[in-house]
């Protein structure tokens, strides 16, 4: 194949990704823009094996044949409630990838066409050690994110005196890696610059706290973008480079409408400083003695068929249970009985962004009854019902009135105005960032203890 035509396919493949974006904007284009980018993807890769510079397809189609077969198993096994560190743990490949690219390119740069007997082109160089530094740092703090999300290591943010201070001067002699590398082209510079990138990924995320994590999750999205970026320019390949940016550019977005949503600075998600202060660190809710009042699903059906106004806040707990198809049937029988029926979505309820967004489509919840916090938090006031179902800490009063709880100055939703909270929860136990619920105890909270999905079934059965 020319390179005229496959710049040409390139183009094409990267039009396909930026309309696949553009179909993910919106819930109702969503599937268009999987397909766009599904077109966009085959397409990338049947130019590139078309290539003249493929050197063994036998190598290739076993890598496709292998990875391949991982991702369908994955795909297959995989829950929904499980797809935060999922994203993370692929985010945290993607970045792996940077490195063994560069590695790669720097011990033979002749394959590469970046250099030959001279050696490497400085410019190169520089690109190759950006690209692996954002790649090695991504790797890292995606696996620790990883970690956090699964379980294996606990959610508390790790923070230690100082750890901004020696973050920059970490920060600094990787740069001054990257200046040795671009001098000298040597793979001594290049492990040494891997290394400190490594650590400064490792350290960039433990500091940052539970109640953080789908920021991070969608922050490293971005940083695998740009690595991708950056090796794009080392091979010179105008589709990674393009494709790279969108990743890199797009994550960036989100997380900067996710920290507005948090009341966080973004600079703090790229420093590391979520969690960062010694006040307010998450961890077990203390034990509390103070009476809640406790309902059965007969009063929860009561309340809410005699309702005018129910305002539905899903959150992890829904997920988990994969009660989102009997929610679906309560809400298809308060609709019948002329109540008014909306879901409320937090920007981060779930572990990642979109997560409720995904599981109420599933269960095929019209978009319009979906609205975002600033779009339904004045209405609660004047709603009869909130049903609060596996949500915790998104509707934390603490994150108002305690400035040494770690959710401090995170918008919530104001369920507790609503003249009735319906509070779904398993136990009493503190949500994902460790913080105790100070909505358990108010006068107009109810709580039914149970799974989300067989708390949902008992109301509806309720309901006749």
């Amino acid at each position: 194949m020319s390179p005229n035509l496959s710049a040409i396919l390139y183009l094409v493949a990267s039009l396909c990704f930026i309309m696949s974006l553009r179909g993910l904007s919106s819930p109702t284009s969503a599937r268009t823009g999987n397909f766009y980018g599904i077109g966009g993807m085959v397409i990338a890769i049947l130019t590139t094996l078309l290539s003249d510079t493929i050197l063994s397809f036998e190598t290739i189609l076993g890598g496709l044949l292998i990875g391949g077969s991982i991702g369908a198993f994955i795909a297959h096994r995989i829950k929904m409630t499980a797809l935060p560190q999922l994203i993370a743990a692929f985010h945290s490949l993607v970045g792996l990838s940077a490195v063994c690219v560069a590695a790669a390119a720097l011990d033979a740069p002749e394959s590469f066409g970046i250099g030959g007997m001279q050696g490497i082109q400085t410019g190169a160089l520089i690109e190759m050690g950006l690209g692996m530094a954002i790649g090695a740092i991504t790797f890292t703090g995606s696996l620790v994110a990883f970690l956090k999300l699964q379980g294996l290591i606990g959610s508390k943010p790790l923070v230690y005196k100082g750890q901004h201070l020696f973050n920059a001067l970490l920060l600094g002699a990787i740069l001054w890696g990257i200046y040795q590398l671009a001098v000298t082209g040597e793979f001594q510079a290049f492990w040494i610059l891997s290394i400190l990138s490594f650590l400064l990924g490792v350290l960039l995320i433990l500091p940052i706290g539970g109640a953080d994590m789908p920021v991070v999750v969608s922050m490293l999205n971005s940083y695998s973008g740009w690595a991708a970026c950056g090796i794009g320019f080392t091979l010179q390949n105008h589709l990674l480079i393009i494709t790279g940016a969108l990743v890199g550019a797009s994550g960036a977005i989100l997380s900067y409408i996710m920290c507005k949503g948090m009341n966080r600075s973004i600079f703090n998600v790229i420093l590391g400083g979520f969690g960062g202060e010694p006040v307010g660190q998450g961890g077990p809710a203390v034990e509390d003695d103070r009476p809640v009042k406790q309902g059965s699903a007969e009063d929860a059906a009561f309340l809410m068929k005699n309702a005018r106004s129910v305002i539905i806040v899903p959150g992890y707990g829904m997920a988990v249970a994969q009660a989102q198809h009997a929610l679906r049937e309560m809400v298809d029988v308060l609709k019948a009985a002329k109540v008014k029926v909306r879901f409320a979505i937090h920007p981060v309820a779930g572990r990642m962004p979109g997560h409720m967004n995904v599981l109420l489509a599933e269960a095929n919840i019209p978009y319009e009854d979906v609205l975002e916090l600033d779009e339904i938090n004045r209405d609660f006031s004047s709603t009869d019902v909130a049903f609060v179902i596996g949500a915790n800490d998104v509707t934390n009063p603490a994150a108002k009135t305690d400035p040494q709880s770690p959710i401090y100055g995170m918008p919530i939703l104001d369920v507790e105005h609503a003249g009735t909270v319906l509070f779904v929860k398993r136990s009493m136990a503190a949500g994902y960032a460790g913080v105790q619920n100070e909505l358990f105890y108010r006068d107009n909270t109810m709580m039914l203890f149970g799974d989300a999905k067989k708390v949902c079934e008992k109301i509806l059965k309720a309901f006749y």
